[in-house]
């Protein structure tokens, strides 16, 4: 199988699917390759918190021009995935000096499987492109093809919990990559000083439990397989389920604006995380660190000028509040205005490229020791 990813995120799905018990896992360009059977193709699903999608391949063959690709695709079974009642859609990405249109692709490929249909039972499925029986990828790399299914449908960021958003919320396998970059294990208190939507600290706490990460999502698309083991399935969320872990720390979202607030109190609720998760109104840049403990801080600044706030300034006063209110703090951050890095005042001590949907951005950290940093070395 295949699952999708996000650009510098590949490393850490790898990790993720070792620990699921994933088997010759190699990795590649936004994605990640692995075996497994059914089961294990479900659990990837429901817990996989980096992967965007999961495909299963089921053939693969080399094609030079638009016939070689009809008969190819015309060479599988389809009715051992389809039926003539159903409805499908196609998906198709190109990087061939053969092909170039990724629609035609779409089309030829219709069109043999329509054929198939309509030659051995005289009916044919029908496309439908927003909740179809069957998700159909079609990926050409040169001259080889590859036909998988793909059995997640929607992308797996939309988790389930999300029904409350503000402008421009973080995508949810972003944060979930975020935070598992930055080492956020829940072994320590939690600080999201600009929640938002409180995207950042739902996903902290799903970590920090050992909580499924699409336990809340309403449909994956292999639920309408003709394969669709029901029982299969509902073992293996019960026995993740029984893999979650307690948590012993405090997980606080923070934003100045009371809209926020009480959307991320409602995704908040929706996720079933009450019990873990305080929301609550404050200005970052008036607050202090509120625990005796290290402190785990990831957010995600506005950095767009065109939300009215002085770029410049705002970054100074993130510099000046961590250095004056946060010792005992690993402090990171998400920005795609690489520029304003050099108003924070302060040395990062990592820096990885990530990518905000089609924006380059970094995510940084910043140590901040309780006492000097003199000091603490001193004391090692």
């Amino acid at each position: 199988m295949v699952a999708k990813t996000l650009f510098g995120f590949e490393e850490v799905l790898a990790r993720e699917l070792r620990h699921l018990g994933a088997q010759k896992v190699q990795i590649g360009n936004r994605m990640v390759s692995f075996y497994g059977d059914t089961g294990f193709m479900y659990k990837a699903n429901l817990c996989l918190r980096t992967a965007i999608k999961i495909l299963k391949p089921i053939t693969s063959g080399r094609v030079r021009n638009e016939k070689d690709l009809y008969n190819f695709i015309q060479r599988t079974k389809w009715e051992e995935y389809l039926s003539n009642h159903d409805t499908f859609a196609i998906h198709a990405t190109v990087n061939s000096t053969i092909f170039s249109h990724s629609h035609y692709i779409s089309l030829k490929t219709k069109d043999a499987i329509v054929d198939q249909f309509r030659e051995r039972t005289g009916e044919r499925p029908s496309i439908e492109l927003d909740h179809p029986d069957l998700a159909i990828d079609v990926h050409i790399q040169n001259d080889m093809c590859t036909v998988s299914l793909d059995s997640s449908g929607g992308s797996l960021h939309h988790r389930g919990y999300r029904t409350a958003t503000n402008i421009a919320p973080i995508n949810e396998v972003l944060a979930a990559g975020l935070l598992l970059l930055s080492g956020w294990d829940g072994q320590c208190d939690f600080l999201d000083p600009m929640c938002g939507s409180g995207t950042m600290a739902i996903e902290a706490a799903m970590i920090a439990c050992n909580i499924p990460a699409n336990l809340n999502r309403k449909e994956f698309a292999f639920e309408k397989w003709l394969d669709w083991d029901m029982d299969l399935f509902e073992k293996i969320e019960e026995a993740c389920l029984n893999k979650t872990r307690e948590f012993n720390h405090s997980i606080i979202g923070m934003d100045r604006e009371y809209s926020a607030v009480r959307k991320a109190n409602v995704n908040v609720e929706n996720a079933n995380l009450t019990d873990f998760i305080k929301i609550k109104e404050g200005d970052f840049f008036e607050s202090n660190k509120e625990v005796e403990g290290p402190l785990h801080m990831i957010f995600n600044p506005p950095y767009d000028e065109r939300l009215e706030i002085n770029i410049e300034e705002f970054y100074s006063q993130i510099g000046d509040t961590l250095k004056k209110s946060y010792p005992g703090t690993n402090a990171w951050f998400i920005t795609g205005n690489l520029e304003a890095l050099k108003h924070v005042g302060l040395r990062p001590s990592r820096k990885i490229k990530v990518f905000n949907g089609k924006l380059e951005s970094r995510l940084v950290k910043y140590e901040m020791y309780a006492g000097s940093k003199k000091a603490k070395f001193q004391n090692k």
